[in-house]
């Protein structure tokens, strides 16, 4: 990924919902300019959610979702509204396209309600207005003063410029001003980045977080400097001012903690991420799972990427190794990645979430929220980590 393209997980989501022939991918394919969706006459073309990093004007960039219908039906339909209520939790702006000859069905009006209870942002878009009389339209428009609406059409272009305007004024609400660690530093701050190299890290590059943090602290007009574990030590010595703090991946935290000396500020990339776009408090109070874990109970451990699992891979291998470590206890565990997330979390002890970088600041309390509210802590990798080693108070020093 070039450093200058933004991050899929730093993007406003923007998804559109709707009955079977609504009209949900033509009017996708209206505002994108695009044919990024299938279009046809036959009802259930989209079968599956499809989703596109892209520039949006006037918006900026953004993620496209179209999802299928929310009518399917059959046991394979059911499958496909599980997955398009599933893109609900990423989603920080919702359209839901309605066949405007028709009007607002039953399914139509129980997503409009889905999207209040989530507290997403959504503007309702009556398609086909090239078939209605323009009283009908006039008539439709003003019902319903309190929600966002407006008529076009998909087919001649109507009101889409109009269409994209409203949607660029919603994004504007939902835009992330939170700073990675840019608050936490002044001008001229020399930050010390800890990134080991080893048969994990991807070739030739360096993992998202690290390039996130790297660029956050130059807008920010600190002075970034890199180092490998066994260099870290050097690097201290030979700082001719003092650093404003040290950031390591957590893999590293046990080992970096007897270098800095402890009038240094020290944290860790997935902690600053979780306060980035997470619940913080949640992750470290969910970190106190660990002292109450027992014989046969089972942690889920997450992550938000797909990657070709390494030997000493993170989640498959060290953390288990090193929680069993810590617990003394014979604990079975279980694991997620990408998109999928269990939507029954009741048979887990724990849940150990990754740093999140790859997933949108939605998806992370999404998850955080159905913990919670099936009562099963969850903590992340680097609160986790720092809990282990001792060090957790010390690593969250820095964001007070």
């Amino acid at each position: 990924m070039s450093l200058n393209e933004t991050p899929s997980s730093e993007r406003i989501h923007i998804g559109f919902f709707g009955m079977r022939n609504a009209g949900k991918s033509s009017v996708v394919n209206a505002v994108t300019g695009q044919k990024l969706a299938l279009v046809s006459d036959v009802k259930g073309t989209t079968t599956d959610p499809v989703q596109k990093a892209m520039e949006l004007l006037p918006l900026g960039p953004v993620v496209i979702i179209d999802t299928p219908g929310i009518d399917d039906e059959g046991e394979l339909g059911a499958m496909r509204v599980e997955r398009a209520k599933n893109a609900l939790a990423k989603v920080d702006i919702a359209l839901l396209v309605v066949d405007g000859a028709v009007g607002l069905r039953t399914p139509d009006e129980t997503l409009i309600t889905e999207f209040k209870s989530r507290k997403i942002p959504y503007i309702v878009v009556f398609n086909k207005s090239d078939l209605l009389e323009k009283s009908d339209t006039e008539q439709t428009e003003g019902a319903d003063s309190h929600e966002q609406s407006i008529y076009v059409s998909a087919e001649n272009g109507q009101n889409i410029h109009e269409l994209k305007e409203k949607i660029a004024h919603l994004g504007k609400t939902v835009h992330n001003e939170k700073k990675l660690v840019g608050d936490l530093i002044d001008q001229g701050d020399t930050v010390i980045l800890v990134t080991p190299i080893d048969e994990s890290a991807p070739k030739g590059r360096l993992i998202l977080p690290q390039q996130q943090m790297i660029r956050d602290i130059l807008d920010h007009g600190g002075i970034n400097i890199v180092v490998q574990v066994d260099q870290l030590e050097s690097a201290l010595k030979n700082c001719a001012v003092k650093p404003r703090m040290v950031i390591t991946d957590s893999q590293a935290f046990k080992e970096v903690s007897r270098i800095v000396p402890e009038d240094i500020p020290l944290t860790s990339f997935s902690i600053l991420f979780a306060r980035y776009k997470g619940e913080l408090s949640a992750f470290v109070n969910g970190a106190d799972a660990l002292d109450k874990l027992q014989d046969g109970d089972k942690v889920l451990l997450s992550e938000g990427c797909t990657h070709h699992r390494q030997c000493n891979d993170i989640g498959t291998v060290k953390l288990p190794a090193w929680i069993r470590k810590y617990t003394g206890k014979e604990l079975e565990f279980a694991w997620s990645s990408g998109t999928e997330f269990p939507s029954d979390l009741s048979a887990y002890t724990l849940v150990i979430h990754c740093g999140g970088c790859m997933l949108n600041e939605r998806e992370i309390h999404s998850r955080i929220d159905r913990a919670v509210a099936e009562g099963v802590p969850i903590t992340n990798y680097g609160t986790c980590i720092a809990k282990m080693n001792g060090i957790l108070d010390r690593s969250l020093q820095v964001l007070h």
